[in-house]
């Protein structure tokens, strides 16, 4: 490895002999001088890892020499050493984005110290990373093969979740492959997991995770207390990979109360998943009790166009009382910016429900539009589109406004979804629904191996269509392709993010709740 080369710019560098010597036999290479003018023509002509800069020097100061040294380069470390400790220096070092700050006397070994963590951060902290995910591997390998319970595949998915957003900071392409092969596996048992035991869940729900149709009772009732109004978020088609990297932005405005997860219903569709959260029923429910409203694959129109109907007959039928609510769907920016105008209005309301489909479209722009698929080319780049757009959208200025409001949030999602590989060939009938995830159809044809059918929908607490039809779910990374033009269909679809079947990514979903600060 090349050595570390430091410029040191100190008008008593004569003093500083043990400290340059010590550093020359730890491998590093020091240039000194005695001023700030010298320190700038010195880094013009050569490259520096590193800057030391005394604060008190003849002619231009530390920090003038700072500001002039970081408009030649920008990115090297600079770190301010003084025998000043009056705050207004420090606000001052801090302001001009000084990377550190000593106070001599110093010593060799603190020296050393910042060396280290300035200039070998990175390496050392993909070494620690690195091993510390080589030692979670072996113990999440041997977890995979345990009959674990649905809380153990959210502590899974999210240990997953986690080192994915860890090794994607390191640039070990070893590392992430392993990783991806090991969440693939664990999209294997999940799946294997989820067809043992989804027909039991409904059956009986009280061994079941909390799904769509609870969310409002466990999440969101407890919290209409009468201390102001709550706001419930939900980010159609956001991942809980996609939370983690918004979270941060959003912690700084709130306190985060509680982070959990809740189960997608099936299919992982907005149609069934949405509309199941805002009337607190399974979809059969809903067809039985909205005969005039609930939409099924083969109607013609919107599947979610009641949604607001849902949430007032669901707050009537378990509040059994008057509950002022609000509820708003944000389709595109000015719909945003119209909200945030009118939003002081909402605030006498106990519930104000608002639903933003932004990720959503963004996943099926990803799909139809070829300079969306170059931007989101993989998950890393799917989650930095992600956090973009929240940063500039008028649902983060949204936000800010209710925090200042001191205003409790609930933010959520009806379904996640997952960049699929893998075609998997199926025929149906011409009412055969166009989803790529799942399908509802009479006499489907498909490899067993590659689906959950469920035979009866009723069983799952789905619609029958016709007395023959039947639910097929695609797992893991596979997609439906029909045998006619086969080729055309899987160039298309192929590494596009879809929903609807069955997936850590796409059931196991974040469910936020956010205090003020």
């Amino acid at each position: 490895m090349q050595d570390t080369t430091i410029l040191w710019a100190d008008d008593e560098i004569d003093l500083l002999k043990p400290h340059i010597l010590f550093l020359n036999e730890k491998g590093y290479k020091v240039t000194t001088v005695t001023n700030g003018n010298d320190a700038v023509d010195t880094f013009k002509q050569h490259y520096f890892d590193l800057v030391f800069l005394d604060e008190n020097m003849p002619g231009l100061t530390g920090l003038e020499t700072l500001q002039q040294i970081k408009n030649i380069n920008n990115d090297v470390p600079i770190v301010l050493i003084t025998k000043n400790e009056e705050e207004y220096l420090m606000e001052d070092a801090i302001g001009s984005k000084i990377d550190d700050y000593l106070i001599k006397p110093v010593h060799p070994k603190q020296i050393l110290l910042t060396i280290k963590k300035l200039t070998e951060n990175k390496r050392l902290v993909t070494e620690k990373t690195t091993m510390a995910y080589q030692m979670d591997f072996r113990t999440l390998g041997m977890t995979l093969n345990d009959n674990l319970s649905h809380q153990e595949w959210v502590d899974v998915y999210k240990k997953l979740i986690y080192w994915e957003l860890e090794l994607e900071k390191l640039e070990d392409a070893g590392m992430h492959e392993i990783l991806t092969l090991q969440k693939a596996e664990a999209n294997v048992q999940f799946c294997k997991f989820v067809e043992r035991n989804y027909l039991n869940w409904i059956k009986n729900p009280e061994f079941a995770p909390t799904s769509s149709p609870q969310l409002f009772k466990k999440k969101v009732f407890p919290k209409l207390d009468g201390n102001g109004p709550l706001f419930f978020i939900l980010i159609d088609n956001l991942r809980y990979d996609q939370f983690k990297v918004i979270n941060p932005i959003i912690s700084e405005y709130f306190r985060l109360e509680e982070e959990d997860t809740y189960y997608s219903i099936l299919p992982t569709a907005t149609q069934y998943a949405r509309n199941s959260i805002f009337s607190g029923l399974m979809p059969l429910e809903m067809e039985k009790r909205y005969p005039t409203m609930w939409q099924n694959d083969e109607d013609e129109g919107g599947k979610n166009l009641y949604e607001s109907e849902f949430i007032a007959d669901h707050l009537k039928r378990v509040l059994r009382k008057e509950c002022k609510y609000s509820y708003h769907k944000i389709l595109n920016i000015d719909e945003g910016r119209a909200l945030n105008e009118s939003v002081s209005n909402l605030m006498n309301n106990e519930l104000n429900v608002v639903v933003y489909n932004f990720v959503d479209m963004l996943s099926h722009a990803r799909t139809d539009m070829q300079m969306i698929r170059e931007l989101a080319s993989d998950d890393a780049a799917y989650r930095s589109l992600t956090l973009s757009w929240f940063e500039h959208s008028p649902l983060f200025d949204l936000l800010k406004f209710l925090a200042s409001k001191q205003v409790r949030v609930v933010i959520t999602t009806d379904h996640g979804t997952i960049r699929v590989k893998n075609p998997s060939k199926i025929v149906g009938d011409r009412n055969t629904n166009t989803n790529l995830r799942y399908k509802q159809g009479k006499n489907l044809n498909y490899n067993a191996k590659e689906v959950f059918h469920i035979r009866n929908p009723h069983d799952a607490m789905l619609p029958k269509l016709h007395l023959s039809s039947s639910f097929v779910f695609a797992k893991e990374d596979s997609y439906f392709v029909y045998p006619n033009n086969y080729n055309h269909f899987v160039n298309f679809y192929n590494e596009t993010f879809q929903h609807g079947g069955i997936s850590l990514e796409e059931m196991i979903i974040p469910v936020v709740t956010y205090g003020p600060k």
